[in-house]
């Protein structure tokens, strides 16, 4: 597929944006698999290096004496000055110079930080600390943790209310929305959600609304700032996992990417929410961020290690861009590099040729379970990554390769086993010399393995899952 890479700008500029694109923007992601943050001139969308924070996976399973590991989150300061990258592996906040792509500082915070935002005035930087159950404090300055706000269990992202005044908390474990006083950093409201995953959350420039997603049941919340109270929730489908908010001529709007349709899907932010598009992007749409002008929005694919541009005038993609191994958060960044700057110094390569294969998983007989599997190469082992969802509650499932391609289907090549949750899903992920993937077979070419088999653990039972 070809894309048009450069295309016309909206002509003028919208209230309250004041950038349009150029090659001094950048667009980051989060690259968990190659521990890296991809470097993106979103003029021509091309791919300028890589920020290496650690070693690719499986090469992080050792003592970790130097780098960092699962680099998962990004935050960048209101001056674009300053990126926050949080790595949930290693439990690190790097704070990185947007002009040198160097490294201006590093922070250890608590058990499996999740993202970062900093504060309006760009002074603080919040880090929900989901492993705990608490937000760390990190003073920008000094690049120290300075105190620690209780929370409930999992916090999953902070917002701010552009005024500075409050922070709205998800939560990934538990199924509430904090307020918390910013000046005070004292609790001010606790408010049920409708579910207890919350990962993602975005308030609207002009200070009116917040938004967040509910991972696990397809939902987005919507809160009113001004009297806290939560109006409307509404399905966007399932794995819906991060969402973006900007005003465009359009009007004001909200993308979200929904990872289990392989679409970023966008509504209104007026009364009655009407759903105004679905953009077919790729496999599993996570982090997404729109550019300065609204001109277009990037959303990066997990699953297809690269990112996507869509262009909010037509909601049409008209880019696409190879990034490191699963990205997870993005943030487009205006201005990011200091006019005069190239931008290029200490940018990286840890890409690797062999793209992500994604097999789909279908219900044996029908029904709504489904699952995918993921396979990458890391060298001489492979890096397999399953979801698994609508299964059967607190169940152990064996997950193997099968020679056969039709039933029985033989246990030739077991990769792992599973539990379900109290949902019927799963994820997980397993190495070994899986992939030599030809012609859409697993296995090494002298014993092709035609079948990915999920079944229940208990021998002789029936698969449930199938791959084609």
């Amino acid at each position: 597929m070809k894309y048009l890479l450069l295309v016309p700008l909206l002509a003028g500029r919208l209230p309250g944006y004041a950038q349009a694109v150029s090659h001094r923007d950048r667009v980051y992601t989060a690259d968990q698999i190659f521990n890296t943050v991809s470097v993106i001139d979103p003029v021509d969308n091309k791919l300028l290096g890589q920020i290496i924070l650690g070693k690719p996976q499986p090469d992080i399973l050792t003592p970790l004496y130097r780098g960092q590991a699962l680099v998962h989150g990004l935050g960048m300061a209101p001056d674009h000055k300053t990126l926050a990258v949080v790595s949930i592996g290693s439990n690190n906040v790097t704070f990185i110079d947007p002009a040198t792509n160097a490294m201006k500082g590093s922070v250890y915070v608590g058990r499996a930080p999740h993202e970062p935002t900093f504060r309006p005035d760009g002074k603080q930087v919040w880090v929900t600390v989901r492993g705990e159950d608490y937000v760390s404090v990190i003073d920008v300055a000094t690049m120290r943790e300075t105190r620690r706000v209780p929370v409930p269990n999992g916090p999953g992202m902070v917002a701010f209310s552009p005024d500075n005044k409050l922070a709205f908390v998800c939560s990934s474990f538990s199924p509430e929305l904090t307020v918390v006083d910013a000046a005070t950093y004292k609790t001010i409201k606790h408010l049920p959600v409708a579910s207890p995953f919350s990962p993602n959350i975005f308030a609207t420039k002009d200070g009116q609304q917040v938004w967040f997603t509910h991972k696990d049941v397809g939902k987005v919340s919507v809160l009113d700032v001004k009297t806290l109270r939560i109006t409307k929730v509404f399905d966007t489908g399932p794995i819906t996992n991060h969402v973006t908010t900007l005003d465009t001529k359009l009007g004001k709007v909200a993308y979200v990417s929904v990872g289990g349709e392989d679409v970023v899907k966008v509504y209104s932010r007026e009364p009655g929410f009407k759903q105004l598009a679905t953009i077919p992007v790729g496999t599993l749409p996570h982090g997404i961020w729109a550019a300065g002008d609204a001109s277009r929005v990037y959303v990066n694919l997990e699953n297809g290690d690269s990112v996507v541009a869509i262009n909010t005038a037509t909601n049409q993609v008209i880019g696409k861009v190879k990034v490191g191994q699963a990205p997870m958060a993005l943030v487009y960044v205006p201005e990011a590099v200091p006019a005069g700057a190239t931008g290029l110094s200490n940018l990286g390569r840890q890409l690797m040729d062999q793209p992500a294969v994604v097999r789909e998983l279908k219900a044996v007989g029908g029904g709504a379970a489904a699952g995918s599997l993921v396979t990458r190469s890391e060298g001489l082992v492979d890096l397999a990554s399953f979801s698994l969802m609508h299964l059967e509650p607190d169940t152990e499932y064996d997950v193997y390769l099968s020679r056969a391609t039709q039933a029985p289907y033989s246990r030739d090549y077991p990769l792992l086993t599973v539990r379900t949750d109290a949902k019927g899903g799963a994820m997980a992920q397993t190495l070994g010399p899986v992939q030599d993937v030809k012609n859409a077979d697993l296995g090494s070419t002298s014993k092709a393995y035609h079948r990915v088999v999920v079944a229940p653990k208990a021998s002789g039972s029936a698969p449930v899952l199938l791959s084609e």
